[in-house]
């Protein structure tokens, strides 16, 4: 039995890795932690965990367990590493975007993404989960390039749910600016763009075109829809053949027929792909929810490469199917 630690347990990644773990059979979770939920039962900031934990957020971490996931804001990370002493052998998986490409004086992160660096993350001691929209688009072109295929400049717009931006609340995340409205935002300097690049130039291992992304935010709690496009030479079916090929050992990426909703994939850790072609420019459409397969479903999955556990144990949720 594996036993696991949160840090940060009382926002939506906490809450929903709680959700994950209490019913993953082989994890037990020997605390969860939270400076503003500090001696209150977990049930009181997540309440539809009533009835099914008796969990008490700690103030302060212990040190106990076999694995940690950091559920902070971006910074909290490095600053937890600083003010406390953390054993060697605890395996780390972090969420925030703070050791994603930047280095630790002592540890050795990997980036997790299963679907690009599976075999790196089963021997990882460390892992830098990726941010949610880059989860999105590197699903959507990793095939091309791991074929070296893109060689123009990618367009991207993406949407995504108020969840993404946590849970404090904002002016742009409150219900009354957020509902029956929309908004474009960080257009053309997103912070995931680092990371997408970074993948990408190292699976196609040549330089890589200008990738312009548009974020939106939607009127809507948790999903993401990102829809990306480039030139690329070839047959619209040869090309979705290598997407599925390429997918075919990936248990959580699936290429559909038919272009795909957000509600298709919500409360899931599954992304679905959709190919279609124009003249030259291919269209592949991502949907991922940004809370599971763009957070806390990835880091699971991410647990369960480490240990050496079926990828897909404690992740058999199905969405909303409407």
């Amino acid at each position: 039995m594996i036993r696991a630690g949160i840090v940060g347990g009382a926002g939506y990644t906490g809450g929903e890795l709680l959700r994950l773990l209490l019913r993953h059979p082989g994890v037990e979770i020997v605390f969860v932690s939270s400076r503003s939920q500090a001696g209150k039962a977990v049930y009181t900031a997540h309440r539809d965990l009533t009835g099914e934990t008796e969990l008490l957020f700690r103030k302060e971490p212990v040190f106990d367990s076999d694995v940690l996931f950091l559920c902070m804001g971006h910074g909290e990370s490095q600053r937890f590493f600083q003010n406390n002493e953390v054993p060697s052998s605890l395996k780390i998986i972090d969420l925030s975007r703070d050791f994603r490409f930047t280095t630790h004086p002592s540890r050795s992160f990997v980036y997790g993404l299963p679907e690009a660096y599976r075999e790196q993350i089963k021997n990882a001691a460390n892992i830098a989960n990726p941010g949610c929209f880059a989860t999105s688009i590197e699903l959507a072109l990793l095939p091309l390039a791991g074929r070296s295929m893109l060689t123009q400049p990618v367009h991207v717009s993406g949407i995504t749910g108020s969840t993404g931006a946590g849970q404090q609340p904002t002016a742009t995340t409150h219900f009354s600016w957020r509902d029956s409205n929309i908004s474009l935002y960080k257009p053309f300097r997103h912070q995931h763009l680092d990371e997408v690049r970074e993948t990408l130039k190292a699976a196609q291992k040549s330089a890589l075109p200008d990738i312009r992304f548009l974020p939106f935010r939607g009127n809507f709690t948790r999903g993401i829809l990102s829809a990306v496009y480039t030139s690329v030479e070839g047959d619209l079916q040869e090309i979705k053949q290598e997407y599925i090929n390429y997918y075919a050992a990936h248990p959580f990426v699936t290429v559909v027929d038919e272009n795909p909703d957000v509600k298709q994939v919500v409360n899931t850790n599954k992304a679905f792909l959709y190919l279609d072609k124009q003249d030259d420019q291919l269209l592949i459409v991502s949907v991922i929810d940004n809370l599971l397969k763009g957070a806390s479903g990835q880091a699971v999955q991410n647990m369960n490469l480490i240990f050496g556990l079926e990828e897909t144990a404690g992740l058999e949720l199905k969405g909303s199917g409407f």
